[in-house]
């Protein structure tokens, strides 16, 4: 499955703008940092970024003409927290979206290795990615008592490994302005 890079998108709506730290590399990759023509628009106006690169499609105001920003730049560097914040969604892309018991990418759900009711708490080191058949069988047990085995052990990921994990899971359609500023391997060859 490769990368459409489409050459232009149509309408205003359609016309995401990628968006870079101030080191041009993207705030994120999985989600990809993306905003729509309002927000990269009103931060031009407002200096808070740089057009690096723009669309062929134009807005218009009653005394203006406006190509919009494919790829814009922020001003003022973001310092990348060192570690993710803890959000289903983190958890999940640590695991790669995988079932730490059996390794289906099935019916995805969120479960405590040592369950709530032993004292188990919401945390990185006790919360992983379970299909839903998986997270029923082992249902409020641990999983040396429900006879299961996790694939590895769930640690806190740093910023960057979680990054890299995005950069695994490209998305769907990008503009090919975007081509010189994300990178996911053999995955933007075309």
């Amino acid at each position: 499955m490769g990368v459409d890079f489409t050459p232009r998108f149509a309408s205003p709506e359609s016309c995401p703008a990628l968006v870079l730290n101030a080191d041009y590399r993207p705030l994120s990759y999985f989600p990809l940092s993306l905003w729509d023509w309002q927000a990269a628009l009103k931060a031009v106006f407002l200096g808070r970024v740089n057009i690096i690169s723009e669309y062929e499609t134009r807005v218009r105001s009653p005394s203006a003409t406006f190509k919009l920003p494919s790829v814009i730049a922020l001003n003022t560097y973001i310092k990348q927290p060192d570690h993710p914040a803890f959000t289903r969604f983190n958890v999940f892309l640590r695991d790669e979206f995988t079932c730490q018991y059996c390794g289906s990418k099935d019916e995805m759900t969120f479960d405590h290795v040592v369950p709530r009711a032993y004292g188990g708490i919401t945390c990185w080191s006790n919360i992983v990615a379970a299909c839903a058949p998986c997270n029923l069988h082992k249902g409020g047990r641990t999983p040396k008592e429900a006879g299961m085995h996790l694939r590895k052990k769930p640690v806190c990921p740093t910023t960057y490994h979680l990054h890299s994990l995005g950069r695994s899971f490209p998305p769907n359609h990008c503009h090919e302005s975007w081509r010189d500023f994300i990178y996911w391997d053999s995955e933007l060859e075309t």
